[in-house]
């Protein structure tokens, strides 16, 4: 049995070995396993020393039967009883040799049990050290992995070429720019914007005449006194009357006079 353990041991030890898979997922799986011995490892403990308890027992039981028929032996010789001396002689003959024999495996169990706790506390020192070492190693990876992507952009960055296309974007833009605005000079030039702005004043001035009338028209505001005196025929209609009225004041003077006199 411990034959087979310490094979699985060697055997477990023998599987760090180089390979062409992954080494990362291979480490993994090794603490996995690492970590799942330790169960197995403490049943078989368990099982090495419930035998060497149950040795211990049995060696117990052997010494006691052994002192009870030496007893018996004795009692029955004092009783000058041979014959029964004579069998309980035969049964004290076989406890002795199964006390011979079991006290042999009891020390078989004990040191398998002393062997068993040393070789679990050689494979747990082992097991931690071969753990760490694997985290350390991925951790390793881990950065390594990181570093080779930076190394990768930092491959793939190259300064010149990123400052000519710089430039020449910078110089097209540039360029674009001075087009359009020398063609919004050359168009602004070819435009008459002194006759647009008179014509748009003039518009303006109509448009306020137009306003201006229509107010006039619905008596918001009153015509200015040039339009009353000037082409109008109220007003001439007015001028007449008034001459007419003064000329007959006149006249009825005049004839007032000329019936005074007579």
């Amino acid at each position: 049995m411990f034959k087979r353990f310490i094979r699985a041991i060697k055997s477990l030890f023998g599987g760090f070995i180089s390979s062409m898979e992954d080494p990362k997922l291979i480490l993994e799986q090794n603490i996995r396993d690492l970590n799942d011995q330790i169960p197995q490892m403490n049943e078989n403990i368990a099982t090495v020393k419930a035998n060497m308890i149950m040795l211990q027992k049995e060696v117990k039981k052997y010494e006691k039967r052994i002192e009870d028929l030496t007893a018996k032996i004795k009692s029955a010789i004092n009783a000058d009883r041979d014959d029964i001396a004579e069998g309980y002689a035969m049964q004290l003959e076989q406890a002795k040799e199964n006390l011979s024999t079991s006290k042999e495996q009891l020390e078989f169990a004990e040191q398998a049990y002393e062997k068993a706790l040393k070789v679990k506390k050689a494979f747990v020192r082992e097991k931690d050290r071969k753990i760490q070492e694997a985290k350390e190693a991925l951790r390793a990876s881990e950065r390594a992995e990181w570093q080779g992507k930076v190394a990768d952009a930092l491959e793939q960055f190259e300064t010149g070429g990123l400052d000519q296309t710089h430039d020449e974007m910078l110089n097209r833009l540039n360029e674009k720019t001075a087009k359009n605005e020398a063609r919004m000079e050359m168009a602004l030039d070819s435009v008459d914007t002194e006759t647009m702005e008179i014509e748009a004043n003039a518009e303006k001035l109509r448009a306020q005449e137009l306003v201006k009338q229509f107010k006039t028209d619905m008596g918001k505001v009153e015509a200015p006194d040039k339009e009353k005196s000037v082409g109008s025929s109220d007003g001439e209609i007015e001028i007449e009357e008034e001459t007419s009225e003064k000329e007959k004041e006149s006249n009825k003077t005049i004839g007032n006079k000329e019936r005074s006199k007579s």
